[in-house]
């Protein structure tokens, strides 16, 4: 009854069937990777408060040279909680413009907190208005503390699509924090994530962490599966009405069958 799936035609669908569904799995896997790594990031980031911090050398790798950053962290480090101790280096600050809190435009001030060991890594100290309202006007923001000074906050990983580097108001102005660009503008070793603090100095705003879209992810990720299942049922369908005489040239024929039938019923005669 089933012996027409062993022909070309059929197992060359069989075989499209499988393959396509096999891709789905696939793909759906990888979203549920990423709905798992997505899920971890919003943990860490709802844990920060209450989780003690590490050292940041545990979590970062140690930069080699100038002008090169260390090794960007991957997803797994992204908003764990930190701390490190050094000095502030307030002659290299960076301003990042055009940044929005509450609705409001500023500016976040970057400085480089200088360690024992000559290294540095990037703090992001705040959040800060600008004079005017908008996204270039220059901010005013409480000088960096002197001394020796422990700082406390997560990792975020460099942004991407990096930013032109200008000198303006006294620091390196930039719309994008992203690391290795600023660090070949620096003049000492520059670990490759920054460090946004947890509790800011007075005059500065905390800026808020945005949780990542995991259910998206884990939304697609069915969606796959689902597909997958659908396209070998679709094919286990479609064999089933081969098997029970119902082909694609039956279903033409009786289609054009009762096309015939149709036009053979003679009409209504209308009044004169």
């Amino acid at each position: 009854m089933y012996r027409f799936l062993l022909t070309p035609r059929w197992l060359a669908a069989a075989a499209l069937t499988v393959a396509a569904s096999v891709i789905m799995v696939f793909l759906g896997n990888w979203q549920l990777h990423r709905y798992q790594e997505r899920s971890a990031i919003n943990a860490r980031i709802d844990a920060a408060d209450s989780t003690p911090a590490v050292p940041l050398t545990a979590v970062l790798a140690k930069p080699a040279a100038a002008g090169r950053p260390g090794a960007a962290p991957g997803e797994d480090a992204a908003w764990t909680k930190v701390t490190v101790t050094g000095r502030y280096d307030p002659t290299h600050e960076i301003q990042a413009r055009g940044r929005s809190v509450g609705g409001a435009v500023g500016f976040e001030i970057i400085t480089p907190l200088l360690l024992p060991d000559g290294t540095a890594v990037l703090v992001d100290r705040g959040w800060v208005p600008s004079q005017d309202g908008d996204a270039i006007s220059a901010p005013v923001a409480p000088p960096a503390p002197t001394g020796q000074i422990t700082v406390v906050g997560q990792v975020h990983r460099s942004e991407s699509r990096p930013a032109p580097l200008e000198r303006r108001d006294g620091r390196i102005d930039t719309r994008r924090i992203a690391v290795p660009k600023l660090a070949a503008a620096l003049p000492f070793p520059v670990y490759g994530a920054y460090v946004l603090v947890s509790d800011p100095e007075p005059g500065f705003t905390r800026i808020p962490i945005d949780h990542e879209d995991s259910w998206q992810n884990g939304g697609y990720a069915v969606q796959w599966w689902l597909f997958a299942v659908m396209a070998l049922l679709a094919y286990g369908w479609q064999a089933r009405r081969e098997a029970q005489g119902d082909t694609p040239k039956k279903r033409v024929d009786r289609v054009a069958e009762a096309d015939q039938r149709m036009a053979a019923v003679p009409t209504a005669r209308q009044p004169d």
